[in-house]
């Protein structure tokens, strides 16, 4: 809506006010347009969803949180966006950016689906299993981050616990699909550590680290080229999807593992892992301000709370597009979004892609 306001007669360059004349008003024409000054609380925040599939080879996202330089521009164009560890994580390195919310792929699928909607924290209280099966001193390492990351971050890690049982982590690529993935043998161990820690110390989000099989360099060699699959995040998504559909809370995992051989030639897109002993540190950051999940029905409020309906628009790679969320986007069941499929993030592979 246009409006006209009149202003106050012109004083004059002696400073006084000249002798009305009725005929001649001196006036002051001012033209605004309402619309330009229209609170934020009638504007809707614009939310969009990145995802890129976890173990796929992703040209960007493929590799150590080579895909966070996206996120990050991206987040200076909407509201709100919503991604994953896959994409956030960087082993020691991370940004933190107020209007990205850090949520689990699991997670993220229910989400898509309409089932689960998201609650933005202003703190959680994290709590970290460690895998029986590290070393002593590769333990030490990690606890020795969580130490760094209380007193140089102020992160809320509140509590720790070792697994009754060595968690045993499988890992393999899938012959079909080229997708890595894997398993681990005493799942039961790391439930049980989790809810111990949520009985004992009321966390809300939850760090795991599982002693992964050492690879020798040759088996990692493209990877740390920037050519390979990553053969560490498919196992990844395993562990934490089992604790998320389990217990309901944020999670996400960094694996324990020996320093590898110096590369003297690393393409930059794998480098981020070469930096410290553990990948702990991004994902302690990550956790510590993830949104909680609240489970839809007709006795939940969904005050406060994103939901599918809110999301605009999905980004993910061009050949990747089978997920459950993605799937679930594109159905339009739960929200009329656009779906931004990019050829920038193309994998190696076709695939459905599973989101960690």
């Amino acid at each position: 809506m246009t409006s006209l306001s009149l202003g106050r007669p012109f004083h004059s360059a002696t400073g006084g006010i000249p002798r009305r004349r009725p005929q001649r008003l001196a006036t002051r024409l001012r033209i605004s347009n309402s619309s330009l000054h229209r609170p934020n609380k009638f504007k809707r925040a614009y939310t969009s969803v990145l995802i890129v599939p976890t173990g796929v080879g992703a040209a960007i996202g493929g590799y150590a949180g080579d895909a966070l330089p996206v996120a990050r521009a991206l987040s200076t164009v909407v509201d709100c966006l919503i991604s994953h560890p896959n994409v956030l994580n960087a082993a020691s390195l991370y940004w933190p950016m107020p209007n990205i919310l850090y949520v689990e792929g699991y997670a993220l699928d229910r989400f898509a689906e309409g089932l689960w909607a998201l609650q933005p924290v202003h703190q959680n209280k994290v709590g970290l299993v460690l895998d029986a099966g590290i070393e002593k001193d590769l333990r030490i390492h990690h606890l020795q981050v969580v130490d760094a990351a209380r007193a140089s971050l102020g992160l809320p890690v509140v509590e720790y616990t070792v697994t009754d049982t060595p968690l045993q982590v499988e890992k393999w690529i899938n012959s079909k699909s080229g997708q890595s993935t894997g398993r681990i043998q005493h799942s039961d161990s790391l439930l049980r550590a989790v809810g111990s820690l949520i009985k004992r110390s009321g966390v809300t989000a939850v760090a795991v680290v599982a002693r992964f099989p050492d690879d020798d360099s040759d088996d990692i060699d493209d990877y740390r080229q920037g050519m390979g699959i990553d053969l560490l995040a498919g196992v990844e998504a395993v562990i934490s999807h089992l604790v998320v559909k389990n217990y309901g809370i944020p999670c996400a995992h960094a694996p324990a593992l020996l320093p590898l051989p110096l590369g003297p030639s690393l393409c930059p897109k794998s480098a981020a892992e070469e930096i410290g002993y553990t990948f702990l540190p991004c994902v302690l950051a990550g956790l510590s301000t993830a949104p909680q999940y609240l489970v839809r029905n007709s006795e939940s409020s969904d005050k406060d709370c994103i939901l599918a309906s809110d999301v605009d628009s999905v980004i993910l790679p061009i050949d990747a597009c089978g997920g459950d969320g993605a799937l679930a986007f594109a159905s339009g069941k739960t929200s009329r979004v656009g779906i931004l499929c990019s050829s920038s993030l193309a994998v190696k592979f076709n695939s459905f892609g599973r989101t960690f």
